[in-house]
This record gives C-alpha cells, sequence and structure tokens, in this order.
C-alpha cells in the first residue's frame, strides 16, 4: 500500500475519531462520507459501501471504548442507561450487519442517508434544558428507550456505524438525559452495538483489514483527546457542532444519491 494512501487514511481516520471523543458518536457519520469521497479525489482506489461499513464497524469497536475511558472518572456513564439501549442495540445490530449482506451499495447508502437526515432534523428541534448538576438524579423511560435503541440498532448495522449519531439526539430530545451524559454513555452504547456489528461483518466478508487498521490507529490516539477537550466545553458549543455536522453529512449524502 502507497505510503501516501496510508497516511491519507490515517488522517481521515483521526479527524474523524476527534469529533467521535468530543461529541459522543462512534465516528463513522463522519468516516464513512470521508472514506467514500475523499480517497478517490486524490487518486486513489475507491472503497465500496459495504467494505466503508465494514472498516467502520471494527474502527467504531475500539475508538468508542477509548472514548468510554476519557469520562470514566466523571460520573457521566450512567449504567443503567447503557444498560437498557445496549443490551436491545447490541440485538438490532447483530440483525442489521448480517442483513447488510444482501443489499446493493446504493440502498446501504440510501439506508445512511435516511439515518444521517432523522439525526439532523432531532438535533435542530427545540429541547428542554436539562440540570447538569445533579446527574445522579436521573431518570428516563426504559421501554422506550429499549424500542428506539433496537431500531437504531439495526439502521446502524446495516452500516457498520454504532448509532452514535442517532443515540445522542434521541437521547437529548426524547429521553431528556443531560447533555454531558449523553454523549458519554452514547459511546459505552456504542461499543455494545459495534460488537455485533463487527461480528456480522466479519463473518459476511465486508472487512478490508488493513485499511482497517490503519484507522483505527488513529482513532486510539485521537478519540481520547476529543473526550478530554469534551469535559471543557460548553454543552450548548457540543450540540451545535453535533447538528452542523450531522446535517451536513446528511446534505452531501442525499446530493450523491440523487
Amino acid at each position: 500500500m502507497e505510503f501516501y494512501y496510508v497516511l491519507l487514511l490515517f488522517i481521515l481516520g483521526f479527524i474523524g475519531s476527534f469529533l467521535s471523543g468530543m461529541l459522543g458518536i462512534g465516528g463513522a457519520i463522519v468516516k464513512y462520507p470521508l472514506l467514500l469521497m475523499i480517497p478517490p479525489l486524490f487518486g486513489y482506489h475507491a472503497l465500496t459501501a459495504h467494505e466503508i461499513s465494514g472498516i467502520s464497524a471494527l474502527d467504531v469497536l475500539f475508538v468508542s471504548i477509548a472514548g468510554v475511558l476519557g469520562y470514566r472518572n466523571g460520573g457521566y456513564l450512567n449504567k443503567s442507561l447503557i444498560a437498557v439501549m445496549g443490551s436491545v442495540v447490541l440485538i438490532g445490530s447483530l440483525l442489521g450487519s448480517f442483513g447488510s449482506e444482501y443489499l446493493t451499495e446504493t440502498q446501504v447508502n440510501i439506508v445512511y442517508g435516511f439515518l444521517a437526515l432523522i439525526a439532523a432534523i432531532m438535533m435542530f428541534i427545540p429541547k428542554k434544558q436539562t440540570d447538569e448538576s445533579d446527574i445522579e438524579q436521573v431518570t428516563f423511560n426504559k421501554p422506550l428507550a429499549g424500542i428506539l435503541a433496537f431500531f437504531v440498532g439495526i439502521g446502524s448495522g446495516i452500516v457498520g456505524a454504532g448509532g452514535g449519531f442517532l443515540l445522542v439526539p434521541i437521547m437529548l430530545l426524547i429521553l431528556r438525559i443531560p447533555t454531558r451524559m449523553a454523549i458519554a454513555s452514547s459511546l459505552a452504547i456504542t461499543f455494545i452495538s459495534s460488537i455485533a456489528g463487527s461480528i456480522g461483518k466479519i463473518s459476511t466478508g465486508q472487512v478490508e483489514y488493513l485499511p482497517a487498521v490503519i484507522i483505527i490507529v488513529a482513532g486510539l490516539i485521537a478519540a481520547p483527546i476529543g473526550a478530554k477537550l469534551s469535559t471543557k466545553l460548553n454543552t450548548k458549543v457540543l450540540e451545535g457542532i453535533l447538528a452542523a455536522l450531522i446535517l451536513g453529512v446528511a446534505v452531501k449524502i442525499w446530493i450523491d444519491i440523487l
């Protein structure tokens, strides 16, 4: 593999994982379009949607746990939320990752486009402010959380994502989870989801291992840096960055599909 191609993959992986750690997403929302569109611009081999989803699944597995470690001492990891949503998203992701083998490249991109569009709409809906100071008293609707996590798991399993870019808006808008807790807990749930996603992608031969290793190494460096920065930023700034990021990706994906 050419040195400059390796460097390009490393840079793309670093950017995506830095944002992943900072915003509580697995990183696939950024890396999927980057890997799909950037390498061909530099004259390199274009990865297919199935290959990218396979790489993303493995990458999210490692990057999300690296991000979780950045939050482990802040008290923002809601164990009940992680247990409820994580167990259900695991099942959905397993179904989606195996089922993706039977979808065409265009169909995988359409699923990704719909997920990004839904997440973007949710991020721009006004949200009731949640008290960040009393995180130990946070409660949520467990049956609703489980149902939503299942459908997130199916969609994210198809595209090789952990689902963090949908989980965070759901936690903020519907479950009324404080922003920092939503970001930290989402990374933990994303890690659980990516276990099933990785199993499905590996079993169906959708993983290019060398690019995956390069992107994972970049992610292990970048994700903790992003997570550390997140604890120092205003929650409104974090929500604004995530909203703009998801909207931009959704617009770009749909432009390419249409």
